[in-house]
């Protein structure tokens, strides 16, 4: 059944529950005038349960594909394969070496051929002379480090599901705009069916998936380099086969921004970091999300008229949370203000033994009767009895916490990260106006996070400020409503092209 628009979910919904899932549920549901296919793409099958969403009814398609599934084969018989057609895939990884667009010519002539017998089939790919000669030759040239067998396999596993996603956008349902929510594989499809159908390409970045991509690869055991220095930092050397697919994903995000317009992110760093990949200024632009204020004026009215003495860190009990931090920090606020309480709200079952390692540290500091694990709570009942909101993460995209905690009220503490700077500072000139609705603290330094929970917890004016800033920058730029007039004027730019409207 033919769509408006179809949505080009990786390993996100309907199977995963919250996060950039829960944003796909609202956008689909908050534009019921327009109707959604939905083409979600897996790695292993057994990594996925149950559907965890219910599709709106204006959801009219949904077909689900897993990259890591066997492909059944044929027989290996000699085969000469398309000199031609891989001369154009030469020329493309040439563009990609060069870190350059790639001519749009070569582009339509790589998409047009590939999993298709006149061009490079998947059989040609295995087993032709032609596949065996760029191989050898890309290794020859290039390859620093392993022996030929690991290159040979790593560019047979890493180039083989595009072959399914060249046949996924042939037989796609008929649709006038594609939309991806990442790059990667997703993105690349995207690319795809918007060159061979000549119908625009949105694409929307929660996370930088290159970036993700590059932190995972740097530590993943299942790589196997010679000279391997896995590390945290992952600037460290790292082995020929890691590298390479990292430049593979990068690759792949360059042509996810070379072919879509509008290039949407949620903050102007990861703005910044689409820019530094190749996205082309013009194309990219901000689209924060955003909550329904509404829903927490219960939980704002039931504020009581003093401000409470009481920290509050709502997340997941897990290690990129830095509960640590938080912690630590309390035990410096405790020694200013002892009737402080520091409360952590959110499930435990994801990282037991981080789980374990937190509260051994709360003993060790003797702060039994001030920390408090709480597990999962609705956070309407927990904001009320909270005097601040403290995120002390090591990474964040834009924290949805910290809007719910500005629409009932609370002023916020952050670490610099994400778009916290600008959800606490404000981000364009009239933002900045409306003045600080929080603080902002490095990264893993509990003494400048205590020594600014203090301060606002005590300053009653400064306090009162803070809340009248959150609150107020909260109604007007991150509404939900805001975030759906902006989707639909993307759609209606796209499906209308001639300035009509639905």
């Amino acid at each position: 059944m033919s769509a408006d628009v179809t949505l080009l979910l990786e390993g996100t919904y309907p199977f995963i529950r919250g996060g950039v899932s829960s944003w796909v549920h609202q956008i689909i549901t908050g534009l019921p005038d327009y109707t959604f296919s939905l083409i979600f793409l897996g790695g292993d099958p057994a990594h996925y349960g149950e559907q965890q969403y219910v599709l709106p009814d204006n959801v009219v398609h949904l077909e689900c594909h897993y990259l890591m599934d066997t492909q059944a084969v044929r027989k290996p018989s000699p085969r000469r394969g398309n000199a031609e057609a891989f001369r154009h895939q030469r020329t493309l990884h040439d563009q990609f070496r060069k870190g350059a667009n790639v001519p749009p010519q070569v582009l339509h002539e790589v998409f047009k051929s590939l999993g298709t017998r006149q061009g490079i089939s998947r059989e040609d790919f295995l087993y032709s002379e032609e596949s065996w000669s760029m191989i050898d030759d890309s290794y020859r040239q290039f390859c620093t480090e392993p022996s030929f067998v690991d290159y040979f396999w790593t560019i047979r596993i890493m180039h083989s599901p595009l072959f399914q996603l060249a046949e996924i956008a042939r037989s796609l349902p008929e649709t006038r705009l594609v939309h991806a929510i990442s790059t990667g594989y997703a993105g690349l499809l995207g690319a795809m069916i918007s060159e061979q159908r000549g119908i625009p390409f949105a694409l929307s970045e929660h996370g930088i998936y290159t970036k993700e991509r590059k932190i995972d690869l740097s530590q993943a055991q299942w790589i196997q380099d010679p000279s391997d220095q896995v590390s945290a930092n992952i600037n460290d050397q790292l082995g020929y086969i890691r590298r390479l697919w990292i430049r593979f994903f990068e690759a792949l995000g360059r042509l996810t921004y070379q072919q879509a317009d509008p290039i949407v992110s949620l903050y102007r760093g990861n703005q910044a970091r689409q820019l530094a990949d190749g996205a082309e200024p013009g194309r990219t632009r901000i689209i924060p999300n955003g909550i329904d204020p509404a829903r927490f004026d219960a939980a704002r009215a039931a504020r009581p008229e003093a401000i409470p003495k009481v920290m509050g860190l709502v997340g997941r009990v897990v290690p990129i949370k830095d509960i640590k931090t938080f912690i630590r920090a309390m035990r410096s606020v405790c020694e200013v203000v002892p009737d402080a309480e520091g409360w952590i709200v959110g499930p435990e079952d994801e990282d037991p033994v981080y789980v374990s390692e937190c509260q051994e540290l709360v003993q060790s500091l003797g702060l039994e009767n001030q920390v408090r694990f709480l597990g999962f709570r609705n956070v309407n009942d927990i904001l009320p009895q909270l005097g601040l909101m403290v995120l002390t993460s090591i990474s964040e995209a834009l924290p949805l916490v910290i809007l719910e905690a500005h629409a009932a009220g609370l002023p916020c503490l952050a670490t610099d990260v994400g778009a916290c700077r600008e959800l606490l500072e404000g981000m364009s000139d009239d933002d900045q106006q409306l003045g600080r609705s929080g603080s902002v603290v490095p990264i893993a330094d509990p003494e400048a996070t205590a020594r600014e929970a203090i301060r606002l917890l005590l300053d009653e004016d400064l306090w009162y400020r803070a809340q009248k800033a959150g609150l107020e920058r909260v109604r007007r730029y991150y509404t939900l409503d805001s975030m759906f007039d902006a989707y639909r004027g993307i759609y209606q730019h796209a499906l209308a092209p001639t300035g009509e409207t639905r």
